[in-house]
């Protein structure tokens, strides 16, 4: 199907389901109208338009960087137009925020530099003018960028523009010999393994949403790049800072730029105290319930909630009092540290909430703080069974079920652990279900609620994944419940592949 023709017949199908001759003063009117299946039906034949719509534009934009690159001058295609930059160009032409037209030009030129390093000169290879005999074994595509596949994912609208730019800046560029971050110098295997990366994180974007691409792809790249990870690790943490002033109408303000470890105990702070607002679980004790009932009935803001309780932690200082500043489970930040068979860690640790990679070190430090606590898993990181002993899961069992399932696995959902409800895949009554890990899974509280409520069911075969089965009726395809990408990607030889995510650099 060609470009044109699928514009075409998607905007055939949008025009028959709105009809042909609506204005737009009435288009919310006729919406109104319109079934449940024919509603989403409207919304998927604009989705694809709007695809379409969104690669032609990000390739001119493509195509307007070139023109516009420093080195044109005043005659550059923006420049010609009174524009600074390309940037300034594009956020005219399309209405935007300057972000999000900063990203359409990245995207924009990566596919124009993937159409460059496409074209062969006549009589020898991109760029080199040598003649090469097609039976020598010459790699025709030696070079060919290492994000090409991203770009053929994106012209194949495999993925969006979006993602497209999440995958290439998580995943940064190649790592050179030198050791510092830049593609001019990069080994053809560091070359070869980023490639790799990119295709992995294309087959996985369908099934994943844009936060956990930008967290997979990070995660990836340190992986790919352990001295790199370290030094950005150590750059983060020597921009922390806080600001305090006072404003032009005499409020006083404050402003933050976390480190990664202060960050985490930070948000794990204020996601203990509010989870009762944010959809925490529900199974909690009888005082529990009273004071999660009072918070929700708080007028205050969340955002106001946060301030006040930032006070208090200020005023209380270390000797504050876990159950009534944070309720039944002291804030803090729990680490996730990998250890294979021969007992050697691996070279990074990550949140149990929010799964922020941190060096080995960090987790060291923190057990010498305040312990730790052994999980032992097989290769699909099942721990812990209990059987029929317990109704619930233990604590133990849900530090496991964190650690495996990152937090809930609904498909598109981003709730951390510590807002999940561990749910039995076999029910208890009905069909004397056990509390074993690998029949459980997290489930944040609307999630869990939904599938009880509305028809779902959930089946696992042995330890394959977990299987997600729409309502009887819906007409729709089960659908396979893989971990959090980023925690896939911190057990080292399991998934996926060792091949993917060889070090570039030693």
């Amino acid at each position: 199907m060609t470009f044109a023709s699928e514009i075409t017949d998607g905007a055939v199908a949008l025009a028959e389901l709105i009809g042909v001759d609506v204005e737009p003063e009435a288009l919310t009117a006729r919406a109104s109208q319109l079934s449940d299946a024919e509603a989403v039906s409207v919304a998927e034949a604009a989705a694809r338009i709007m695809r379409c719509a969104e690669l032609a534009q990000v390739a001119a934009v493509g195509v307007i960087a070139a023109r516009s690159a420093r080195d044109a001058g005043q005659s550059g295609l923006a420049q010609s137009r009174g524009h600074r930059t390309a940037v300034s160009l594009v956020q005219q032409l399309t209405g935007t925020a300057r972000a999000d037209a900063a990203r359409k030009v990245r995207v924009g030129e990566a596919l124009v530099n993937e159409a460059l390093a496409g074209e062969t000169p006549a009589g020898g290879d991109v760029g080199t003018g040598v003649d090469r005999d097609a039976d020598s074994g010459a790699s025709a595509d030696v070079n060919r960028p290492w994000d090409a596949p991203l770009s053929a994912a994106l012209l194949g609208q495999a993925i969006t523009a979006a993602q497209h730019d999440a995958i290439r800046l998580g995943l940064g560029a190649p790592v050179p010999s030198g050791g510092a971050d830049g593609d001019a110098a990069a080994s053809d295997d560091a070359r070869e393994a980023w490639s790799l990366a990119a295709e992995q994180l294309v087959a996985e974007a369908g099934g994943r949403s844009l936060e956990e691409l930008r967290s997979a792809a990070r995660s990836i790249r340190d992986r790919l790049d352990p001295e790199g990870a370290h030094r950005r690790y150590l750059e983060r943490f020597e921009r922390r800072c806080f600001r305090l002033w006072t404003d032009a109408d005499g409020n006083r303000r404050g402003s933050f730029l976390f480190d990664d470890e202060g960050g985490l105990l930070a948000q794990t702070v204020v996601d203990s105290a509010l989870r009762p607002r944010r959809g925490g679980p529900r199974f909690v004790d009888s005082a529990e319930r009273e004071r999660a009932a009072q918070m929700i009935d708080d007028e205050r803001t969340n955002d106001q909630l946060a301030y006040d309780l930032f006070l208090d932690v200020l005023r209380a200082g270390a000797l504050a009092d876990a159950e009534t500043v944070f309720g039944t489970r002291q804030a803090g930040v729990r680490l996730v540290q990998v250890i294979d068979d021969t007992g050697a860690p691996t070279p990074t640790a990550h949140a149990e909430d929010g799964l922020t990679a941190l060096p080995s070190a960090a987790a060291e430090q923190h057990i010498c703080d305040s312990g730790y606590v052994p999980v032992t898993v097989d290769a699909c990181g099942n721990p812990l069974d209990v059987g029929r002993e317990h109704r619930l899961f233990t604590p133990r069992q849900r530090i496991a079920l964190a650690i495996r399932d990152g937090g809930c696995r609904w498909p598109g959902c981003d709730r951390p652990a510590s807002y999940c409800e561990a749910h039995h895949c076999d029910h208890w009554v009905e069909h004397e279900g056990r509390t074993d890990i690998d029949r459980g899974i997290l489930l944040c509280r609307f999630h869990h609620m939904n599938l009880h409520h509305h028809g779902w069911r959930l089946t696992r075969n042995g330890k394959d994944d977990f299987v997600l089965h729409p309502p009887p009726g819906r007409g729709e395809d089960a659908i396979e419940l893989r971990p959090r990408t980023a925690l896939a990607y911190a057990w080292a030889g399991i998934d996926p592949p060792p091949r993917r995510f060889r070090q570039a650099s030693s």
